[in-house]
């Protein structure tokens, strides 16, 4: 099993939702006042049956309008074409704007040949909810290729693949275990976002439930260092990918980089 972190880029956001492309190395902080800034990378991971890809960011072009998600799996030795499986921890849309691309005036899917696995409750939710995070113009396309298997509660996908309704962030927010050739991969989504959150007890402003997403960083923390997880943290600034270890109630991150 290999995993790879798709870096999409570096963005700053503010009270409007929108999402700003954030270089560090040119750009101020200060020119960006109320700002959030976040880093976004989704994971592809080869199997012996699937290429599985674990949200899909925001779907941004680069300047010769290649969406930068299919050039990260390009130069990861792949096609978007073979990713088989597209799995969604929830629907806000620095996590679903990738699902879909612009192809030749209309939008299309991003991944042609794949099946989409969402949680009901989330799907239910992005439609009836007020909130901008959620672009409903971007489910409809999903929903008119008939890709979508519709995930209920807690299971299974397959033998390798499992699920589990996390709530915290969004009230059907889910998370993802990828179980194979003796490896076990984990998947919090905006649960588990950053290694750094592993670290710390904080209620984040921006969860639905934040103090049930803080008791869950928790648990999750202490499971993967007993069982030794691969974590993948997908608003991770460094260690995007790494297991956890706990010495006398101190929670240390192991970089793993970002191809294992």
């Amino acid at each position: 099993m290999r995993v790879t972190a798709l870096f999409e880029g570096s963005f700053s956001v503010d009270a409007s939702k929108k999402f700003i492309p954030f270089n560090p190395s040119v750009d101020k902080a200060s020119d960006r006042p109320a700002s959030l800034f976040v880093f976004i990378q989704p994971f592809l991971i080869k199997t012996a049956e699937d290429l599985i890809l674990i949200d899909t960011g925001l779907g941004f072009s680069d300047p010769s309008g290649e969406l930068i998600l299919h050039k990260n799996i390009r130069n990861a030795g792949y096609k978007a074409e073979d990713v088989s499986k597209v799995l969604m921890s929830h629907l806000h849309f620095d996590h679903s704007g990738g699902m879909v691309m612009h192809n030749g005036g209309s939008l299309g899917l991003s991944f042609p040949n794949a099946d989409y696995f969402i949680q009901r409750g989330e799907w239910e939710s992005a439609y009836s909810s007020n909130s901008s995070s959620y672009k409903t113009e971007i489910f409809d396309v999903v929903q008119r290729s008939g890709q979508i298997v519709f995930l209920e509660g807690d299971g299974e996908i397959d033998e390798h693949i499992s699920y589990e309704v996390t709530g915290g962030h969004t009230p059907y927010h889910q998370a993802f275990h990828i179980e194979s050739e003796g490896k076990h991969v984990f998947f919090g989504g905006d649960v588990v976002p950053e290694p750094e959150q592993l670290q710390r007890k904080f209620m984040a402003k921006y969860d639905y439930d934040g103090r049930k997403a803080m008791e869950e960083r928790l648990v999750y923390g202490q499971k993967a260092a007993d069982e030794n997880w691969i974590c993948l943290f997908y608003h991770a600034k460094t260690k995007a990918i790494g297991t956890v270890e706990i010495i006398d109630e101190a929670v240390k991150i192991k970089d793993l980089g970002h191809n294992v």
